[in-house]
């Protein structure tokens, strides 16, 4: 069930320039019943396991991110971290964290429908990037709230650098790469807490793993030659 639904899910939100970590958490908690707060690095681990296809992808065009990746990184990393354990010390109830997904799907999903793709025949908007220690700082808010439910970020951070003016080519490897190392993070990090609580903290790994796997099918097989991006 889980790789049948990683694959739907990423078929219907990757047009939509995000992966299926969002909604897949969701389903997690509603279907499958991962226990609460294993939920999260659950979540983060399909990332893990789902995104190495699309970066190899992007690394045989000849994107790896560059600057940009390496700026989101130094502020997602971190704040997953942090994030991390204010999932685990302060918000580890079920209740609580229904409250905190719909507090981040309602302002993505709203921006998903209000937002407009850019027309082709029109010429490209000067670029206004935000300064790299105000965009570190940014980035750590995003992975900060990646560490408590469970996503890498770049579905928050990619319209953001978008809307700036940057390039989806310049942004989407980068926020990729962004999200696979701090989802990395996160796991390692759930993982140690998990040693030292009574509740269920580690991850699921087999539906973690079954997750990322049935997401394969989608992120491979992208002509070279699309522009397409594909965010967490």
């Amino acid at each position: 069930m889980a790789l049948v639904a990683a694959y739907v899910i990423s078929v219907l939100s990757t047009p939509a320039g995000i992966s299926g970590a969002v909604l897949l958490l969701p389903f997690q908690v509603s279907v499958l019943g991962t226990p609460s707060p294993s939920v999260t690095p659950t979540n983060l681990l399909y990332n893990v396991v789902s995104t190495p296809g699309a970066l190899y992808r992007y690394w045989r065009q000849g994107q790896t991110g560059g600057r940009l990746a390496l700026v989101l990184i130094a502020g997602t990393l971190p704040g997953v971290i942090a994030g991390s354990f204010i999932r685990v010390k302060l918000i580890p109830g079920p209740r609580v964290f229904d409250v905190m997904i719909a507090a981040v799907l309602i302002p993505l999903g709203t921006w998903l429908v209000l937002s407009r793709p850019a027309r082709t025949d029109q010429p490209d908007r000067p670029a206004r990037h935000i300064p790299a220690l105000v965009l570190v700082v940014l980035a750590v808010a995003v992975g900060c709230v990646g560490g408590i439910y469970g996503i890498g970020g770049g579905a928050l951070l990619a319209p953001i650098l978008i809307g700036t003016g940057r390039k989806p080519s310049e942004v989407a490897p980068a926020a990729l790469a962004s999200t696979f190392v701090t989802s990395a993070g996160g796991v390692i990090t759930f993982t140690i807490l998990s040693l030292h609580q009574h509740v269920s903290v580690a991850p699921d790994w087999p539906t973690g793993i079954a997750l990322g796997l049935g997401v394969w099918p989608v992120a491979i097989p992208v002509p070279a030659s699309s522009p397409g991006c594909r965010m967490s």
